[in-house]
C-alpha cells in the first residue's frame, strides 16, 4: 500500500493537526508520513496580515506542493483556507470541529477591563474591530507568529492581554489558567475546524478521506464561509460568523464591523434548510 504524504506547516499547532489526521488514517490501516514546510505567513512576522494583501498566505506553499505532486494531502486550520480553492484542488475532509471561540489571555487580574487605558495584542482585524467596539478607548498592538511565539511576546511586552483562538491553545496544551472566554466575540468563519485538501484527480486519497469527514461540521462551516465569500472578506475585512445546530435548526450569527470598531452590523437567523445561496442571502441582509 502506497504511503500517504501529509503536508503541513511546521509550527507546533500545525503539526498537532497533521498528526491528528495521521493517527486517524493509520487507525484505518493506511501508512503515512508527514512533510513539513514553512508558509509565507510564518516567515514574515513584522507586518499585520491585513497589510500583506495575500489570501491564502498560510496555505499557498502547501497548495503548490499538492499541485506538483510532492504531497498527497494538506492539513490546514480551516479558517486560514481561502473560500475559493485553487484550480485543481478540492476539499478532502473536514474534521469534527473543536472549540470555536476566542479567548483573552491576560496578565494579573481583569480590572483593566474597567479602565479606559489598556493595551490588547492581536493581528486580526476581526478581533481588533470587535474589541474596540466593546472597549473603544483601549489600544491594540500587532501580534504575529505561531501560538508559542505570541505567548512569549505577550510575556515579554507590557500589554494587558492578547487574543487567541481557544482551539489552538487547547490542542497543544497551552491554554493558561488566566484566560477569559470571549463568548461575545464572533469567531472567524470555520474557526476551530480542520480542513484536509487534495488534488481533484486523486480519487484514491479522496475515497480514503471520506472516513475522516464530519458532515455536520462541514455544513456549518461551509455556511460561514459562503457568508464570508459573499461579503468579499478574508484577512482584509472584520467579518465574523458562527453557525450551530439548535433544536433541529441551524442558528446563524454573522457580523461586519468597521476597522475602528465604531460601526457594527450583526444579524441572527434560525434556518430550517440551507442551500448554496443561503450565504449570499445572509450577506445581503447584513448589507441592507
Amino acid at each position: 500500500m502506497k504511503t500517504i504524504r501529509i503536508g503541513t506547516r511546521d509550527s507546533e499547532l500545525a503539526l498537532w493537526q497533521a498528526k491528528t489526521v495521521q493517527h486517524q488514517l493509520e487507525a484505518l490501516g493506511y501508512p503515512t508520513e508527514i512533510v513539513g514546510t514553512k508558509s509565507e505567513g510564518d516567515i514574515e512576522l513584522n507586518k499585520p496580515l491585513y497589510e500583506m494583501g495575500v489570501t491564502g498566505i498560510f496555505t499557498k506553499t502547501l497548495d503548490i506542493a499538492l499541485l506538483k505532486g510532492e504531497i498527497d494531502l494538506a492539513v490546514h486550520s480551516m479558517k486560514d483556507v481561502p473560500t475559493l480553492l485553487p484550480e485543481g484542488l478540492a476539499v478532502g475532509a473536514v474534521l469534527k470541529r473543536g472549540t470555536p471561540h476566542d479567548v483573552l489571555v491576560y496578565k494579573g487580574d481583569l480590572s483593566f477591563l474597567q479602565n479606559e487605558v489598556a493595551t490588547i495584542a492581536t493581528s486580526s482585524l476581526r478581533r481588533k474591530a470587535q474589541w474596540l467596539h466593546r472597549y473603544p478607548h483601549h489600544k491594540i498592538e500587532n501580534l504575529r507568529g505561531n501560538v508559542n511565539t505570541r505567548l512569549q511576546k505577550l510575556s515579554d511586552n507590557p500589554w494587558n492581554g492578547a487574543i487567541f483562538a481557544s482551539a489552538g491553545l487547547e490542542r497543544i496544551d497551552k491554554l493558561p489558567q488566566n484566560h477569559l472566554v470571549l463568548d461575545w466575540m464572533l469567531p472567524a468563519p470555520a474557526q476551530g475546524a480542520i480542513m484536509v485538501t487534495v488534488r481533484e484527480d486523486n480519487v484514491a486519497v479522496q475515497e480514503t478521506l471520506v472516513h475522516l469527514h464530519d458532515a455536520y461540521t462541514y455544513i456549518a462551516t461551509q455556511l460561514e464561509r459562503d457568508f464570508l465569500r459573499a461579503l468579499e472578506g478574508g484577512c482584509t475585512a472584520p467579518i465574523g460568523a458562527f453557525a450551530q445546530l439548535k433544536g433541529g435548526k441551524l442558528h446563524f450569527k454573522g457580523g461586519l464591523w468597521s476597522e475602528d470598531g465604531k460601526e457594527a452590523r450583526v444579524i441572527e437567523e434560525e434556518l430550517s434548510q440551507i442551500d448554496e445561496h443561503t450565504g449570499e442571502w445572509l450577506a445581503s441582509k447584513i448589507r441592507s
